[in-house]
């Protein structure tokens, strides 16, 4: 069978990820990088014989699209501003292309990035692996087949650490315009797990601080949204960045009219609690462990599922677990979030 080629765009922590897994079920055909030693690492890494480079090594997009036409799939991990360009450059060029979360940090740059993959006739796959979660794959067939009946409200906690560290190692991370804030960099996978259980949101409003940040970071580090969905259902976000010292917890309650039920842990990877009428959950599956960067912890490391399932749509004509609609409804309701909201300069003090 055919291995699908691949070519990685940004070389830094989450690429390290992609090459692993484009390892196991593809090949790695080239990798790019603007800091062109983090390139070579992986070049050297999966190129094999190192008189002979298999991997092509480059310091620029252009120059990568330029000279190496074996790819089939580029895999966009660069910083969130640059995703839209990376990835309609990709586009442009005949590949298809996986873009890491968030698809981008404006909503015009998601629909310029749709429109491009239609108008290449190629396909545009986003990472969302939290929904390969067991307790979520769960949870959502359950909410499909309505065994909880109709959804009446939610809560949504995020609460993880990020310590100075983590955005003082990084060029772009706490800048507004290159990062776009905490939903879009830290808890965009949380976002899309509401859209994708309970559809498409109608109104919000929200409450945003930078309590711990302030001198480092130029948007909150802590949040609290009321959200109405088109469906009736209302909820609650509560998030922070501020947990002392490690993340303490990621969960999602849902409350219907056939049942109540809860997926907790740090990283929505456990069952919690559910009370569902004549049904039970039961012998869920351990599931992957979360992405341990070393001074900190993120989501579940679910991209092997990822990489099946880009294998399965350009091998088999099989359906994409999330494409670029999917990735554009995160950021619409992030985007909400952030424009109806109420900002407290903490650093101004309070009445």
């Amino acid at each position: 069978m055919k291995k699908i080629k691949f070519a990685i765009v940004g070389c830094g922590r989450i690429a390290q990820r992609h090459a692993e897994h484009i390892n196991k079920m593809g090949t790695l055909q080239a990798v790019c990088d603007i800091k062109i030693e983090r390139a070579w690492n992986l070049q050297e890494k999966y190129g094999g014989n190192k008189s002979v480079k298999n991997v092509t090594a480059c310091s620029s997009i252009d120059q990568l699209l330029k000279s190496e036409k074996r790819m089939d799939v580029v895999s966009i991990c660069t910083p969130n501003y640059l995703h839209a360009e990376h990835t309609i450059k990709a586009l442009r060029a005949g590949f298809h292309v996986l873009c890491e979360k968030p698809m981008a940090i404006k909503v015009s740059d998601c629909k310029e990035m749709i429109a491009e993959a239609k108008r290449t006739n190629r396909h545009l796959f986003i990472v969302k692996q939290n929904r390969f979660n067991p307790p979520v794959e769960k949870v959502k067939r359950l909410i499909d087949e309505g065994k909880l009946g109709k959804i009446f409200s939610f809560q949504l906690n995020c609460f993880w650490n990020r310590g100075p560290k983590y955005y003082q190692d990084s060029d772009w991370r706490g800048d507004k315009n290159k990062d776009g804030g905490t939903l879009f960099t830290v808890f965009s996978h949380f976002i899309d797990l509401l859209y994708w259980m309970i559809g498409n949101v109608k109104e919000v409003y929200s409450m945003l601080e930078n309590f711990k940040h302030p001198t480092m970071v130029k948007f909150e580090d802590t949040g609290v949204a009321i959200l109405r969905f088109n469906n009736g259902a209302i909820g609650t976000i509560n998030y922070t960045v501020n947990a002392h010292s490690r993340n303490m917890e990621g969960s999602l309650t849902i409350f219907g009219d056939k049942g109540t039920i809860k997926i907790g842990g740090q990283y929505l990877n456990e069952l919690e609690y559910q009370d569902i009428e004549s049904y039970e959950i039961k012998d869920l599956p351990k599931g992957n462990p979360a992405n341990d960067y070393g001074y900190y912890v993120g989501s579940m490391s679910n991209h092997d599922r990822i990489y099946e399932n880009v294998k399965d749509v350009l091998m088999n004509g099989a359906e994409i677990i999330a494409d670029g609609n999917d990735g554009l409804k995160t950021i619409e309701i992030i985007s909400k979030i952030y424009h109806h909201s109420f900002v407290i300069d903490n650093r101004k003090g309070r009445e």
